[in-house]
């Protein structure tokens, strides 16, 4: 009697065992399968039968967020790359857990705006763009990596500067923006932020990076918040008065595309545009919803600029009236475009 008992327990476990690897597999050959394809706020998970009809509740969770409702709620998900832990319970009362990526994307698709060059300007090749500026016809730029990271100011057609505030060697650059009389500008991985007066380049602030930067990227100014971005596709709302806290926080997201790494900002209009790192594009962002609304091709001028070399990203944006200034790492041009 006992050998038949450890002949059946060792048989519930096999088939337990078995069980266990179908639901998982299958769960996972679903969500492998919905990655690309992704889904939209309001979606409701579909999940295979071999996972319904074996498990007693399923739930996924977010670092310390959990629910059972399996509904793509932006109260959970946000714009882009969401990475969560499906937990399942199964009926016999075992936990299964596996990790998953889901992607959401925007219900409207972007559109390509069209545009049309209407003036270049000489821009200093020796410059590695990480801010771009414009106010009337002088451009203020900061430049990156270390040792040769600078904050300028030249007047546009002209590369020779009216003001050059260099950088200790440790430092690489960032984004920029203009607030009054003063600008501010992000580090790389320094951590920290300055403040500039605007009319002499002289530093008369310092001020630490959100806890939740891990870098700096680009920074712009919406008249009431700075806006800065990490390299991911969240933007983060800093308080003026203390840019070293947050108040907010907007995910982007395209109709079919995850724009991480976003890069250089400018605020114009209503709107958010940005360079994407190592892509030809420049986004129209709505700052409210988080939503890619347009999206202009740069592709010529930016195979034009880059000589081979990968690191000659497109990456300026300012605006000369409703006219759109652009320029790259080390490019040896400012185009103005006109948008159609």
């Amino acid at each position: 009697m006992k050998n038949i008992l450890i002949v059946f327990f060792a048989s519930s476990l096999l088939l337990s065992c078995k069980n266990n690897r179908e639901i998982l597999n299958s769960l996972a050959d679903y969500n492998n399968s919905m990655e690309e394809k992704g889904y939209h706020f309001g979606d409701k998970l579909m999940l295979p039968k071999e996972v319904t009809d074996n498990a007693e509740n399923i739930s996924f969770s977010f670092g310390n967020k959990e629910t059972s409702n399996l509904l793509i709620d932006p109260k959970f998900f946000t714009y882009g790359e969401n990475k969560v832990t499906f937990k399942i319970k199964t009926q016999s009362g075992e936990i299964l857990n596996q990790d998953a990526t889901i992607n959401v994307f925007t219900k409207v698709e972007e559109q390509n705006i069209p545009f049309e060059i209407v003036a270049e300007y000489p821009h200093d090749p020796n410059n590695f763009v990480e801010g771009f500026l414009i106010e009337g016809n002088t451009i203020y730029e900061s430049d990156g990596i270390k040792g040769e990271s600078q904050l300028i100011k030249y007047t546009l057609g002209s590369t020779v500067p009216i003001l050059v505030e260099k950088q200790a060697a440790n430092v690489f650059s960032e984004g920029c923006a203009i607030v009054g009389s003063k600008i501010y500008q992000l580090t790389y991985q320094n951590k920290i932020g300055f403040v500039y007066d605007k009319n002499t380049l002289k530093k008369v602030s310092e001020f630490s990076l959100p806890n939740e930067f891990g870098e700096g990227w680009g920074l712009t100014y919406d008249g009431k918040n700075l806006i800065a971005d990490t390299g991911s596709n969240e933007l983060y709302f800093l308080d003026i008065n203390d840019p070293s806290v947050v108040v907010n926080k907007v995910s982007v997201g395209g109709s079919r595309d995850i724009y991480n790494q976003i890069n250089e900002l400018e605020y114009h209009n209503g709107f958010i545009y940005a360079n994407v790192w190592y892509k030809p594009i420049i986004l129209k962002i709505n700052p409210k919803t988080g939503e890619t609304v347009g999206k202009f091709d740069f592709t010529k001028i930016t195979t034009e600029n880059a000589k081979d070399n990968s690191e000659y990203v497109l990456n300026g944006i300012a605006f000369k009236g409703d006219n759109m200034l652009v320029t790259g790492k080390n490019w040896s041009k400012i185009y103005e475009v006109a948008i159609k």
